[in-house]
């Protein structure tokens, strides 16, 4: 019908299926509402083990359906590669088979089709069911059960599904027996040349025993498969659930219910006569098959084939009946009443008066399970010995465990009370401080309980809490908190901004009521919001280090930036090195991690004066008020130019530049020297030196009688005896000389 693409959902960002139909069937209005059938059949299925069908349409004359991307292979691909399944992943992948199954019969909806092919395995091990291409929902039976519509896979499809009969539930319930067949054994039960050869083999052979063909399968599988692919739907598993039951009582150790009565029949079990092939001409004569024309032609061979096998076993009959005395009086048995024995008994029963056995299940709420309901024909009937007699026995009450949905959205509880078989009945909503709106608070049934099919369960329904519960909503945005409320029944919300260092502007401080508390539904919920950290005013950071004032900005929040430009501040403002300016300035508020720009302070420049040719004295003054510091170098220059003495002869730094206010200004001074006089060679007198001195411009003469000189030579006495400095020297202006006296010693 289609081909199958992997594509991409741009809208939903994700990988899907898309099947497209093939351009030739899409202008057969047959098949174009086949396929529209399959879509609208699965979309409304909802289950884990169905592929879920996303959407269908056409676009330019191309029909097309999305579904959802499976990730597996085929059941048929697995079967194909590694042959044989093991019973227990047989059993667990028919149980899910069966589940998707009996979603889809509760909706109405007969598959038709189940195969290993419409049998996909994920990768994580999961079954999905898909392919309801030729499912059918209950308002279009005529239609798809028309004389001459087979419709199906010939070597899964039903006994009723090939005689061109309605399918039902059952007919479901037969092709996933003989799957599991196929899983269990390797090979499917009937194989022909053609599929009309195949067909007559499901109306009128018998299946194998799955464990006859393969040893390795426990007898418990292999009655629950014979019991599924029954030739009459009456005598199958009715439905779906029904099948997947015994299966999961196979996979938990338990005796299917199946597997009990057909073990227990299994010392009489006979291979019943294959029937003739009805009369030409008859109701149940009409297996139409979409087949080519020579595979309609074998069908008139098969019939002859049949009705020589029956004349065959006529004739054996008599002939045994023959060799058994000819005596034309039938003898009779007559049946005895085994109502209320075991399954097992009453067969060895039965056995033991000539009899045959046929085991019919059947639920009862008197009769425990396993026990006998009751014979057909009935106790104290007359038979003749070798007759069928069909044992009904009890499966117990026909009763599931109802589903415990408190807690479940009533949606999710409806959706699992149905797929277990039940109804819904009454559905009550009530007000409750306990649960969220639309949340099952209470049922009847209790959950758990055990109940018939179609009992129905009555819920009651939380229409939402009177007061709710406020939800946390730290750390969320203003905008999800508001949304969060309003879906948890709040109606009135209010937002209100506050100072904090901890959380992010726009986001949730806290609440009012705080998380947790409960609330009326139209209280108002005032949500703090977060405006960042609170405004600091800017320190004073004149006068600090570098340091210091990075320490006084962290310790409120705020950065430093020390900016490459200086300041020039006096030396005495004790700024040289500190921060001098700031921006902003002391004061201002600022927000927390705001920048805070400082300047640091450095020696202001001086303008260096013009100190050449001044007297020293005023050089001093000078350089005083010009903010710098003068230092005369040594030596001095020389000079007999009198006029020059103690006048600046060079400076540096030069006049004119700019020099750091405090800096040192380098001078030589002009010193005019004398010749200091001989005042020894002389003979002068301390009188006369002195005089000579002042006339000189020398300084004064110092005596020091401690370095005087005695000398006999009473003529010399009082004359100076030595000087310093020695006369010939050249000194500077005003200096001193000091000088010793010859003394005359005194007479003892």
């Amino acid at each position: 019908m289609a081909d199958v693409y992997e594509a991409e959902d741009t809208l939903l960002n994700r990988l899907v299926a898309v099947k497209i139909l093939h351009a030739n069937f899409a202008s057969d209005d047959s098949f174009v509402a086949r396929f529209r059938r399959e879509a609208q059949a699965a979309a409304n299925l909802s289950h884990p083990n169905i592929v879920a069908i996303y959407d269908w349409g056409k676009h330019e004359g191309t029909y097309f359906m999305v579904m959802e991307l499976i990730r597996g292979r085929t059941l048929r691909e697995i079967l194909k590669s590694e042959g044989a399944l093991l019973p227990q992943r047989s059993a667990e992948i028919a149980a899910d088979t069966a589940a998707a199954l009996s979603v889809a019969h509760q909706h109405g909806i007969y598959h038709r089709d189940v195969k290993p092919g419409n049998i996909m395995i994920t990768e994580d091990g999961s079954v999905k069911v898909t392919d309801f291409g030729i499912a059918r929902a209950l308002d279009d039976s005529e239609e798809l059960t028309r004389t001459g519509a087979v419709i199906g896979t010939a070597t899964y499809f039903s006994p009723e599904q090939a005689q061109g009969m309605p399918a039902d539930e059952r007919s479901d319930v037969y092709s996933l027996g003989i799957v599991l067949f196929e899983m269990i054994v390797g090979k499917p039960p009937f194989t022909g040349e053609s599929p009309v050869a195949v067909a007559y083999q499901h109306v009128s052979e018998p299946a194998p025993a799955p464990d006859s063909l393969n040893p390795d399968v426990p007898r418990e599988i292999a009655a629950i498969t014979e019991h599924a692919m029954e030739k009459k739907p009456d005598g199958r598993y009715q439905t779906a659930d029904e099948l997947r039951t015994d299966l999961m009582r196979y996979l938990g150790g338990s005796e299917p219910v199946a597997a009990a009565m057909v073990m227990a029949a299994a010392p009489t079990a006979m291979i019943s006569p294959s029937p003739a092939a009805p009369p030409l001409g008859s109701p149940n004569a009409t297996m139409t098959f979409d087949a080519p024309l020579e595979e309609r032609s074998q069908t008139g061979y098969w019939a002859a084939v049949g009705a020589l096998i029956v004349v065959l076993l006529l004739g054996l009959w008599l002939l045994l009946r023959l060799l058994g005395g000819g005596d034309p009086a039938v003898s009779t048995v007559e049946i005895p009443d085994l109502y209320g024995e075991r399954a097992e008994q009453a067969f060895e029963t039965l056995q033991g008066i000539d009899l045959k056995v046929r085991s019919v299940q059947e639920t009862s709420e008197e009769v425990g399970a396993g026990l006998v309901i009751r014979t057909d024909p009935p106790a104290g009937s007359d038979v003749e010995p070798g007759s069928f007699v069909d044992v009904v026995v009890s499966g117990g009450p026909e009763e599931f465990g109802v589903p415990n949905v408190i807690g479940e959205n009533v949606d999710v509880a409806r959706t699992r009370i149905k797929a277990q078989g039940f109804s819904i009945g009454a559905i009550e909503y009530v007000l409750t401080e306990d649960f969220d709106e639309n949340i099952v608070i209470a049922q009847n049934p209790d959950g758990g309980a055990t109940a018939s099919p179609g009992t129905a369960v009555g819920l009651i329904v939380s229409s939402g809490p009177t007061s709710i519960k406020v939800p946390d909503l730290s750390g969320k945005s203003a905008e999800t908190a508001i949304l969060e409320l309003t879906r948890a029944g709040f109606e009135n919300i209010e937002t209100q901004g506050e100072f904090s260092s901890e959380v992010l502007e726009g986001f949730v401080i806290s609440t009012n009521p705080a998380t947790g508390q409960t609330a009326p539904r139209d209280a108002t919920i005032i949500i703090l919001v977060s405006t960042g950290p609170e405004p600091v005013d800017v320190p004073d950071l004149v006068g600090m280090t570098q340091s210091q004032a990075e320490q006084t900005l962290n310790a409120l929040g705020l950065l430093l930036v020390v900016s490459p430009e200086t300041v020039e501040v006096p030396l005495a403002s004790g700024l040289v090195g500190n921060v001098a300016e700031q921006d902003p300035a002391f004061g201002v508020i600022a927000e927390v991690e705001s920048l805070v720009t400082v300047r640091l302070g450095v020696v202001q420049q001086m303008l260096v004066p013009n100190l050449v040719g001044l007297v020293l004295a005023q050089a001093e003054i000078e350089a005083f008020n010009a903010g710098l510091t003068l230092s005369p170098l040594d030596p001095p220059t020389i000079t007999d130019n009198q006029a020059l003495d103690n006048t600046v002869e060079t400076q540096l730094p030069v006049s004119g530049t700019m020099a750091d206010e405090g800096s040192i200004i380098d001078v030589t001074v002009y010193l005019y020297e004398l010749i200091v006089p001989d005042f020894v060679d002389l003979r002068m007198s301390l009188s006369e030196a002195e005089s000579e001195a002042a006339i000189r411009g020398l300084g004064e003469i110092i005596h020091d009688p401690g370095q005087d000189i005695e000398d006999p030579d009473v003529t010399k006495h009082g004359e100076i005896a030595w000087q310093d400095p020695q006369g010939g020297d050249q000194v500077a202006v005003g200096t001193n000389i000091t000088v010793g006296l010859y003394i005359a010693p005194i007479d003892e």
